[in-house]
């Protein structure tokens, strides 16, 4: 610490001169170090500090404008708000204790000014530091979540220039030339926005699935998850991780109303594998919206016999103009006959299961059944009858007959 002998009134020269005191330099030096952070971000901050302990001078709009602006720095450097206010306190208290013997030699009034005007100059620069800090924080993020929603959107279109695409996955710790898989989350009547749900989703993904080749993000109003291809255990052989149950389970905590519909795509390798994985997503989760099915997870995989009926549009309505159609002849409609047929096919041709699902007495669904058989000439129970009845059923859920007319019937 620099020894002085007589005490000698302040010029207005002392700020700038006491920036190049080599004191100083040592102040900034040892704060940075005990803070973690660069020296640098001090700017003119400690010779403001000497000014005020040896003048009683306020900085100057200027001088203020400059410390926001390290602020600024220092958040795109990376800096957290918490270590540069703690690198300017730091420098602070070692700047009071290393002051010139002559200011601590003057009497108690004059140091207590001195400790006065040092401290509303550490308040002045701490304020608009962290607003420096803050503000830019908030642009980077908004820029952030630009480039992410741009990057997701590419990505999942699938028309981007691969190499490009590769390139700007490595921030989001994506390695695109490993299998991926999509599922898509779409929130039911009186859920939560899809935005909300993700940012909860998005802290259960990354601990089941780890932070590496995962994202969650939000497209159309779903939420939209990509996570590395689960691999079979050495064991079982079998998926040890279903990313579907997972967000199932999770956006089933959310929120009050109608259950979440989930839908997986299968996993490819690539970018174009990422677009094809999401749009088989999208695929399962409008067939699975059409078939009224009741699982709260629809697998793509399990969707691909629904694709092949859907493939030939003109085989399957005239399918079910020919075997389904005569139902409409029936009082109240074709729909509560073809409902119960559907729900007949799917608790294994058991009218007493059948019944129970449907809230019906036993007598209603065999009633039903034998109305069914008696209009189409059609025996769900026989096995060579009932494959045309299920096939005919499961076109009619996809073009949503009876509430909308075939194609080409009008």
């Amino acid at each position: 610490m620099p020894t002085g002998g007589r005490a000698r009134k302040p010029v207005a020269g002392d700020g700038p001169r006491l920036a190049g005191d080599a004191w100083l330099v040592r102040v900034a030096e040892a704060a940075a170090a005990d803070a973690r952070a660069p020296a640098e971000l001090l700017g003119a901050h400690l010779s403001m500090l000497a000014d005020a302990a040896l003048t009683g001078r306020r900085p100057a709009p200027r001088d203020l404008a400059a410390v926001s602006d390290l602020g600024r720095r220092a958040a795109e450097q990376g800096v957290d708000a918490g270590r540069t206010v703690d690198l300017y306190l730091s420098a602070a208290w070692r700047l009071w204790r290393e002051l010139p013997s002559g200011v601590q030699a003057r009497n108690r009034d004059a140091v207590h000014a001195a400790a006065e005007a040092l401290l509303r100059v550490i308040a002045d620069t701490v304020a608009v530091l962290v607003d420096g800090h803050q503000t830019a924080r908030r642009q980077m993020i908004r820029q952030e979540e630009s480039l992410r929603r741009d990057f997701i959107d590419d990505l999942l279109r699938g028309d981007a220039d691969v190499a490009r695409m590769v390139e700007r996955a490595e921030p989001f710790g994506l390695d695109l030339g490993l299998p991926h898989q999509v599922a898509l989350a779409a929130p039911g009547a009186g859920i939560p926005a899809a935005d909300s749900a993700a940012i909860q989703l998005e802290r259960i993904i990354v601990d089941r699935f780890g932070d590496r080749d995962v994202l969650v993000a939000t497209k159309d109003g779903q939420v939209v998850v990509l996570v590395p291809s689960a691999k079979p255990s050495t064991k079982t052989r079998r998926v040890s991780k279903d990313v579907g149950q997972v967000m199932h389970e999770a956006l089933s905590r959310v929120g009050a109303g109608n259950p979440w519909r989930v839908a997986a795509g299968r996993p490819y390798p690539g970018v174009y594998g990422v677009c094809r994985s999401y749009e088989e997503a999208r695929e399962a989760l409008t067939l699975g919206q059409r078939l009224r099915l009741d699982s709260g997870v629809v697998q793509a995989r399990d969707m691909l016999v629904y694709r092949v009926l859907g493939r030939d549009q003109v085989a399957i309505v005239d399918l079910i103009q020919a075997t389904l159609g005569p139902l409409s002849q029936a009082r109240g409609g074709a729909e509560p006959l073809l409902e119960t047929l559907q729900t007949y096919f799917e608790s294994g041709e058991v009218a007493t299961e059948t019944a129970r699902r449907l809230h019906l007495s036993v007598r209603t669904v065999t009633y039903r059944l034998a109305k069914i058989r008696a209009l189409t000439g059609q025996d769900p129970g026989d096995p060579a009858q009932r494959f045309a009845l299920h096939a005919a059923v499961l076109g009619a859920r996809l073009l949503g007959w009876p509430a909308t007319a075939l194609p080409g019937s009008g």
